[in-house]
């Protein structure tokens, strides 16, 4: 029998998918990578030496508080290297949302769009991008930071190595591990997927907050390593 347009759009769906979650992630990497160069090459101006004002305002430490213009601009430095650290790790439930919203349209019983559900779990990242700004903010406040963003004191670096390395061995991270990277876990736990958007940005918001709960330690790692470093960043993602 031959097949209905109906399930012929649907399992394009899969490969809509694929391609968003790949195309996202690549922008985000894309102005990592450029973020990362153009403050490699930030030092005192000289001569015809440029770069851009963002770059020179996160190259060049200072103890001034911060404006309102660069807490944006960190959280949205944070919130684009979570998007490009974390997507390709949600891929597999974002994509097994889809698959299960295919088979639920098929059936005539259809859920809602796999945006919302990613929707959710990337907006759980901007809040962590938010606290992680914060964080830098006090850093640099209180000279922990070297012009790269990485620490600048061997007592607090160890420290933060030390935080990490044990957070693994709790039962919170545990759990929360469990859950983030064994997506039909997850479904069991929470009983599937439901037609109103609400309900699939909680869900996606959900899924996000267990992710957080396993990695915020090692996400901590930039600030050892360096925020702009990127092989730290490669590593850790």
């Amino acid at each position: 029998m031959a097949e209905s347009a109906l399930e012929v759009v649907l399992r394009r769906d899969r490969y809509v998918v694929i391609a968003a979650i790949a195309v996202l992630a690549a922008l985000a990497w894309v102005y990592i990578l450029w973020l990362a160069g153009d403050m490699g090459s930030a030092g005192p101006p000289t001569g015809d030496m440029e770069m851009s004002d963002d770059a020179e305002e996160m190259a060049m430490p200072s103890l001034r508080p911060w404006t309102p213009a660069d807490f944006a601009f960190a959280v949205g430095m944070w919130a684009v290297m979570m998007v490009g650290m974390m997507t390709p790790s949600a891929a597999p439930m974002i994509l097994l949302y889809a698959r299960v919203g295919r088979q639920a349209a098929m059936r005539g019983r259809p859920i809602a769009a796999t945006g919302w559900f990613t929707a959710g779990y990337l907006m759980v990242w901007a809040g962590f991008a938010f606290v992680a700004a914060a964080a830098q903010s006090v850093l640099e406040q209180l000279a922990l930071l070297d012009p790269m963003l990485a620490s600048s004191s061997a007592v607090f670096g160890g420290m933060v190595l030390i935080v990490a390395g044990v957070y693994q061995w709790t039962p919170l991270k545990n759990a929360c591990l469990s859950l983030c990277q064994s997506p039909v876990v997850f479904m069991q736990r929470y009983g599937g997927f439901r037609p109103e958007s609400l309900d699939s940005l909680t869900v996606g918001a959900r899924h996000g907050a267990y992710c957080v709960g396993c990695c915020w330690a090692l996400m901590g790692l930039l600030f050892v390593g360096g925020v702009m470093n990127v092989l730290w960043i490669a590593a850790i993602s």
